[in-house]
């Protein structure tokens, strides 16, 4: 019990040392050219370094937040400034999937075409299997970088046994205990588990999460770009590697709003019933929209 109670704040006090070492020397992981800083690049990306860098940071901007609410509070207001850019961009992606789908009934049902081809000169030519697998992507692209954003504007679905019988000070330690048990656990292990499964489909040989640095830098000697690009038809969508990516940049997003919303719990916790949704920029629909969200 020593030994990781030792171990725990060692790790920490080394965070900033591995924090300001990685900001003064960018080329060790950030220069691809160099095969063995994308291993370091890998390595890192999924270290328990890492976890006390972000984890570290936490605890100071929370320490000095409770100092400075202000502070705080802008905090949260980037956080979910970002939740509410990014997630309002992405959404057009459904309209986009809604739109092509159109295109693809109309190509094979009147036109009976068995591919769409965009462009001049050297067109862009690909099987109507294709667009089709390609929907996919834009319904990941919803689901993974819209998730937060849906989150800020309180549009998920609520499972309510207690929490709507109870006081505010009551909801917001709910708030404040749901984002540190169950928002933060969960994206780190997402994040985890999608790293790793994300390089493997980039790079060869694949990494491991069971491997450490020293076996990650020889295995860069041998290392080059593998990108997947195998689809499920042979002429269909063949970016599957997206998704992986779009599985890491979701597991990011949660746990960056899941500070947001402790941040959030904590401060209308502290300030009262006042400042519940205060600074929250939220969407409307407009005039009659009290009517419309009371139907639902």
């Amino acid at each position: 019990m020593l030994d990781a109670i030792l171990w725990f704040f060692q790790n920490v006090g080394l965070a900033f040392y591995n924090f300001g070492y990685a900001l003064t020397h960018p080329g060790l992981w950030l220069d691809w050219s160099n095969k063995e800083a994308i291993m370091r690049f890998v390595y890192y990306g999924g270290s328990v370094e890492l976890f006390f860098v972000v984890f570290t940071a936490f605890l100071v901007i929370t320490a000095f937040g409770m100092w400075k609410t202000g502070f705080m509070w802008g905090v949260v207001r980037v956080l979910e400034g970002f939740a509410n850019t990014v997630g309002r961009f992405f959404a057009w992606a459904g309209l986009i999937m809604v739109i092509q789908q159109i295109i693809i009934i109309f190509i094979q049902r009147i036109f009976a075409r068995p591919d769409i081809v965009f462009g001049f000169g050297i067109p862009l030519e690909f099987d109507i299997s294709w667009y089709a697998e390609e929907l996919k992507l834009y319904n990941a692209l919803v689901v993974t970088l819209c998730c937060t954003y849906t989150f800020v504007q309180g549009g998920h679905v609520r499972v309510d046994l207690v929490y709507s019988a109870v006081g505010h000070r009551a909801k917001r330690v709910i708030d404040m205990a749901g984002s540190l048990l169950f928002m933060m656990p969960m994206a780190v292990l997402t994040w985890m588990y999608g790293w790793y499964f994300m390089w493997r489909h980039l790079i060869v040989p694949k990494p491991s999460a069971s491997d450490g640095l020293d076996r990650l830098l020889l295995k860069s000697r041998a290392l080059r770009w593998n990108v997947e690009t195998i689809g499920f038809s042979p002429n269909g969508f063949n970016g599957y590697f997206l998704f992986k990516i779009l599985l890491v940049a979701f597991a990011g997003m949660v746990f960056l709003h899941a500070v947001a919303f402790f941040y959030r719990s904590y401060l209308e916790w502290r300030e009262g019933v006042g400042s519940v949704n205060k600074y929250l920029d939220k969407d409307s629909l407009g005039e009659g929209e009290e009517a419309f969200e009371g139907t639902h």
